[in-house]
């Protein structure tokens, strides 16, 4: 299945300015659920790391910005320096980046019509975003037989 690991933990992050959405899959990486919301700043990749050691998982996706029509800005050169940190930070475990476009307004939407209102909705969507990504980026190794997005490489730049 070139290469696709077939059972094994894998994490979903999205990674914004003030705070990182975590989620996990059951171990056959079927199903995405919320883990917690990881505050920005001093420590956050070695939460992410204990994380990723805590649920022995076999993968981390990291959700990559991108604008409507494909292209990438900063936010998304951001989120790349970010992916490359976690990557060396977790390795031998491979991260990969996953498109996630409008992943925190589907998060958003499904919030809203559960009835999760003002804090309440923010203080959790950013798991809700990793979630969608994450579901994504299993439903598509499933439907693929490969890894969803493009490899981190786990060397820091020269």
């Amino acid at each position: 299945m070139s290469g696709l690991d077939p059972y094994g933990v894998r994490l979903g992050i999205d990674p914004g300015d003030a705070r990182i959405g975590v989620a996990s899959t059951d171990p056959a990486g079927i199903l995405a659920t919320p883990v917690e919301t990881v505050p920005r700043g001093d420590g956050d990749l070695d939460r992410l790391a204990a994380l990723v050691e805590e649920t022995d998982a076999v993968l981390v996706y990291v959700g990559l910005p991108r604008s409507l029509s494909g292209g990438e800005g900063p936010a998304a050169g951001k989120v790349r320096e970010f992916a490359r940190a976690l990557a060396v930070r977790v390795a031998p475990c491979p991260v990969r980046l996953v498109d996630e476009r409008l992943s925190t307004v589907t998060a958003e939407a499904v919030l809203r019509d559960r009835g999760r209102k003002g804090k309440r909705r923010r203080a959790v969507v950013d798991q809700a975003a990793a979630v969608v990504i994450l579901q994504s980026a299993v439903d598509t190794e499933r439907a693929r037989g490969a890894h969803a997005g493009e490899a981190v490489p786990a060397a820091p730049e020269a």
